[in-house]
């Protein structure tokens, strides 16, 4: 298929596994026409041109996943920590002075009774305190009871990410899990009527170009309102810290093809393509993104508690938003 050929089909909504195949792999002229593509579709679908900005707490580094990738809970972690609902009260206070009114509240994945009663509590009195605050949550697998709680709490957003859509590729990664319970997971936030966020990594050992075709596709059929992507990033002391980096622009044209594919959707530009690339963030958004997390709630004694995809992780602040949103031609939204 000629690089024409691939745009005109996009274009057409001929999204079959030989179109992606291509998409996925474009370069140069192409690329940049996906990426004009990408621009465009954002636009029909949020014709304000705004970007949505949420700032994140990461309120508890205990995880009960064990995840290849991740290195909370590995050999670089010195303690745990977990924010009591109190505190986190006051960040959210803090964020809001600030002007705020989107925050994500993330943690490991801990079901314990005392941590999700005592979120539950503390989104409760955000809630209480701030009825324009949306807040989004990021905990991991949680009973469906957990969930209705929350909800019911006042938190109107969750963020879970399916990582692989192949079973094999996702048990390699996250042995504790299984796909299937994601998946459940997800549909049953949905129903319970959160607004919900998945999506995959790009660049994990072990897949394929097939696999990121998949990854397409799974996020076009699962029932959201955000999707998401991720550039593997090789973390210290997890067994795939000698594994190579994903490709950043495989990773900028899986962006562009979720914006293609479901336009009307949230989508993050995130800090860990801005870790593997010059600019990253601000290419993000020129893919198609209009969404940025600003990390400005977690107390600065904590970060290094909270690596995920390493220790020497990127935190961006408002400064560098405010500058890629206009370099961009965008807008920032602080409103949910």
């Amino acid at each position: 298929m000629d690089n024409q050929g691939i745009i005109e089909s996009l274009s057409a909504g001929d999204f079959s596994t030989a179109v992606l195949r291509e998409a996925l792999t474009a370069g140069g002229e192409t690329q940049q026409a996906m990426f004009s593509l990408a621009r465009a579709r954002r636009h029909e679908h949020f014709p304000d041109d705004q970007v949505q900005v949420r700032s994140v707490i990461e309120i508890s580094n205990v995880c009960r996943q064990q995840c290849l990738y991740c290195a909370i809970g590995g050999k670089s972690q010195r303690k745990n920590y977990t924010l009591d609902g109190k505190t986190i009260v006051t960040l959210v206070d803090y964020l809001y002075e600030k002007g705020r009114r989107t925050v994500l509240l993330q943690s490991g994945e801990n079901p314990e009774r005392s941590f999700v009663d005592d979120v539950a509590a503390a989104v409760g009195e955000i809630h209480r305190r701030h009825a324009d605050l949306r807040i989004i949550l990021c905990m991991g697998d949680l009973p469906e009871a957990d969930y209705q709680m929350l909800h019911a709490a006042g938190a109107t957003d969750y963020i879970i990410k399916f990582e692989a859509s192949r079973e094999s590729l996702f048990m390699a990664c996250k042995p504790r899990d299984s796909l299937d319970n994601r998946i459940a997971c997800i549909r049953t936030l949905a129903r319970l009527g959160y607004r919900v966020g998945s999506g995959n990594i790009v660049g994990l050992p072990g897949q394929t170009l097939d696999d990121l075709v998949a990854d397409l596709e799974l996020a076009h059929e699962l029932p959201l309102m955000m999707n998401s992507t991720t550039i593997f990033v090789p973390a210290e002391n997890t067994p795939y810290a000698n594994e190579p980096p994903g490709n950043p622009a495989w990773t900028l044209n899986m962006m562009a093809l979720l914006r293609i594919m479901n336009p009307h959707r949230l989508m993050p530009t995130t800090s860990s393509l801005e870790k593997m690339m010059p600019d990253g963030q601000y290419l993000g958004l020129m893919a198609g993104a209009n969404t940025v997390t600003i990390h400005d709630g977690t107390p600065k004694e904590l970060h290094d508690l909270f690596p995920i995809y390493s220790a020497k992780r990127i935190r961006p602040q408002l400064e560098h938003f405010m500058d890629i949103v206009r370099r961009a031609g965008l807008n920032a939204r602080f409103t949910p």
